[in-house]
């Protein structure tokens, strides 16, 4: 009898990579914009949010008004977060198809969200604002426009063992 050779398919990086960015601006964007209307505030209470990470509570101080360093912290933060997280939404899914990659990724969202809210509110008090459904759902979005554009972006390689 024959050896069979085995294949196994290989994750995409250039379209997980683009993805990621595209998923992380949706999420920023819905973030600034979507969440003040619902939690009140305005978008630059969330930017604050964001880079209080790295820049410390301080920068949560009124007035939430515009600081370019915030923005910029807020915004590198994001993209890093979400190359990493679609990262992680490609490899585990991308041998799927389009369906679970809209639906596996939705699933990752709630996954992040649960893991940076009881993660980042131990470590960062403040972050404690961020137990609402409308950030359960900027996640959820993010992780299935992570999922859905990998595999919509996706070019099917393989790698051939035996």
């Amino acid at each position: 009898m024959g050896k069979k050779s085995e294949r196994r398919q290989l994750m995409d990086w250039k379209a997980a990579s683009l993805s990621g960015m595209t998923a992380g601006i949706v999420f920023f964007l819905l973030n600034i914009f979507i969440v003040p209307i619902f939690l009140g505030g305005n978008m630059w209470v969330v930017v604050r949010l964001f880079a209080s990470v790295f820049l410390g509570e301080s920068i949560l101080a009124p007035p939430a008004i515009f600081d370019l360093t915030a923005l910029i912290v807020s915004i590198i933060a994001n993209l890093i977060l979400s190359l990493g997280f679609t990262y992680v939404i490609a490899f585990i899914l991308h041998q799927f198809g389009l369906i679970v990659g809209i639906l596996g990724g939705a699933i990752f969202g709630v996954a992040i969200y649960l893991i940076n809210f009881y993660s980042l509110s131990y470590f960062y008090p403040w972050f404690f604002a961020m137990g609402s459904w409308i950030f359960v759902l900027t996640h959820i979005f993010f992780g299935a426009i992570a999922g859905g554009i990998y595999e919509l972006l996706e070019v099917e390689k393989f790698e051939q063992f035996k």
